[in-house]
């Protein structure tokens, strides 16, 4: 993605947070054509070394695209959506603990 330019790329290890992946990468996109560019590459980039079952999701309205990886979860993001949704202080916050009882509930 740093070929491409994206903007402000982190990296959050999700290791005791949750099992759906070991790590998530959150970045932005100048314009809904940029992040919809960097995605095609990257799953051009991701075919060429071999990855199999790679999905994308959002790349109609390329304003939010996930990447599925499988152990790591690809977030491209519009700047103002990007902020909007604040992913990074959502995973990087820690586990939030609940009761049996509490998960019950929800």
């Amino acid at each position: 993605m740093d070929d491409d330019q994206a903007n402000d790329v982190k990296v959050i290890p999700l290791a005791g947070k949750t099992d759906i992946a070991e790590y998530m990468v959150v970045a932005s996109g100048r314009s809904a054509r940029h992040v919809d560019a960097t995605t095609q590459h990257l799953l051009t980039k991701l075919k060429a070394a071999g990855m199999r079952d790679v999905r994308s999701e959002g790349r109609d309205n390329k304003d939010w695209i996930l990447v599925d990886v499988g152990h790591v979860i690809v977030h491209l993001f519009r700047p103002e959506v990007r902020a909007y949704y604040d992913l990074e202080k959502l995973w990087e916050s820690g586990t939030i603990e609940r009761s049996a009882d509490e998960a019950s509930s929800v």
